[in-house]
């Protein structure tokens, strides 16, 4: 079955929740996992779907993202119309910023019609999963849909951060309520609730229908969950399609990581022995760009060391980068990004540090995010006394620390 499918990725988001993480970037743009980026795993899904014809439509502090995708992403051939393009505002349609998820699109509706495809599949580019995407369209085609939305069961209590649907019994959707306050449960299980995955796919025609009638509305906000598929289901066959995960585990894993613990825990998901989120199958790989470094290297071994620290460069559990020293620090259940260095008897654990964090002799550090370019002194003490922390940094909802990009912090000062 030939799929002419054009995907356009939402990645112009501000992510209020993720600050400060995403205070000089784009949320779509926040390191993760040691050496990607979040957008690596949309995009990444977009490859394995053989899906190459690929829009990225940017807005809010972009430059960091665009750099990583031209670096990282600039390797499918043109000559074959394959690309990832990055689609920055060009206002050629409006004079004003994106509105919504649905005005971006409508915003570049120019390249839409270069491209001509019969269909166009929407994404979000912060959400982390293994998806097919040609399964969806095949689906999308054989139930001669107008337009499809990629559907996952969540648990009842989180459904009111999402888009919520009831579906028939044929898979068509019947309502659509966007971030209800009291979500409706799926028949048959009242613990979960139908969530849209924030994945679309419009045949053409009709897209480009609805995002100018949509334009023309005073009174819409321009959001393909708020204003367009609860409108379209009462006009049109609207289907729902269960997520396919490719990852392959017991449980489903999909994650919004819209917060500094929803992030933080999908970071620790990563360091477990048989970790849930698999970064390591060659079947399903997962692209990025980095910099080149010298392999990571583990200095000092005083074999008097025990859990109260030591002089010994060792790290278990944990992900560790290109160009990283543990110049006889111990990091224990934690990520570190290239080039980070962990000096003599500091102990890290339960942490994620940015690329280029330097952590001084005898720190500690737990259950704590460091932004890009940090560097503490010896003897920095974070995420044991949280009254103290909330002075200087940002501490999160469960208890989590995050230290900003290139922040300054004195020596000595606790």
């Amino acid at each position: 079955m030939h799929i002419n499918t054009l995907a356009m990725v939402l990645a112009g988001g501000v992510g209020t929740r993720l600050y400060p993480l995403t205070r000089d970037r784009v949320k779509p743009a926040v390191p993760f996992g040691g050496i990607y980026r979040l957008i690596d795993f949309v995009l990444s899904n977009c490859l394995n779907s053989n899906i190459r014809r690929v829009c990225v439509l940017t807005q809010y502090k972009s430059l960091s993202l665009e750099r990583h995708i031209r670096y990282g992403w600039s390797f499918l051939p043109h000559t074959l119309e394959e690309h990832i393009q990055i689609l920055s505002p060009q206002q050629r349609v409006d004079s004003s910023w994106y509105q919504g998820t649905a005005d971006a699109v409508y915003q570049n509706v120019y390249s839409i019609d270069q491209a001509d495809p019969d269909r166009v599949l929407i994404l979000s580019g912060d959400h982390i999963y293994k998806m097919n995407y040609c399964r969806m369209i095949r689906a999308h085609i054989e139930n001669k849909a107008a337009v499809t939305v990629g559907t996952v069961a969540v648990p009842l209590d989180q459904a009111s951060a999402f888009g919520v649907m009831e579906v028939n019994k044929k898979g068509c959707i019947v309502s659509f309520e966007e971030k209800p306050e009291q979500p409706k449960p799926v028949p048959g299980q009242p613990g979960t609730a139908l969530a849209s995955m924030g994945i679309y796919v419009f045949e053409t025609r009709l897209l480009k229908k609805v995002l100018k009638a949509d334009n023309r509305n005073s009174k819409s906000s321009h959001d393909f969950g708020k204003d367009i598929l609860p409108d379209l289901i009462r006009k049109v066959p609207v289907y729902s399609y269960r997520f396919v995960d490719e990852n392959w585990k017991k449980v489903l894993y999909w994650r919004d990581v819209g917060t500094i613990d929803a992030y933080w825990e999908a970071s620790m998901d990563l360091v477990d022995v048989d970790p849930i989120f698999n970064l390591y199958d060659r079947k399903w790989p997962i692209n990025t760009y980095t910099e080149p470094a010298p392999p990571a290297k583990f200095v000092f071994a005083d074999m008097k060391c025990d859990e109260r620290g030591g002089r010994v460069g060792l790290a278990l559990d944990s992900l560790i980068s290109s160009g990283v020293i543990l110049a006889g620090g111990q990091v224990i259940r934690s990520i570190l990004s290239p080039q980070v260095r962990v000096n003599e008897e500091a102990r890290v654990e339960e942490c994620v540090l940015f690329d280029g964090v330097k952590v001084g002799a005898g720190s500690r550090l737990y259950r704590t995010i460091v932004d890009k370019d940090v560097t503490l002194p010896p003897g920095t003490v974070v995420g044991l006394d949280h009254k103290k922390d909330a002075k200087r940094f940002t501490v999160s909802p469960g208890g989590v620390v995050v230290i900003p990009r290139r922040m300054k912090i004195k020596k000595g000062k606790q």
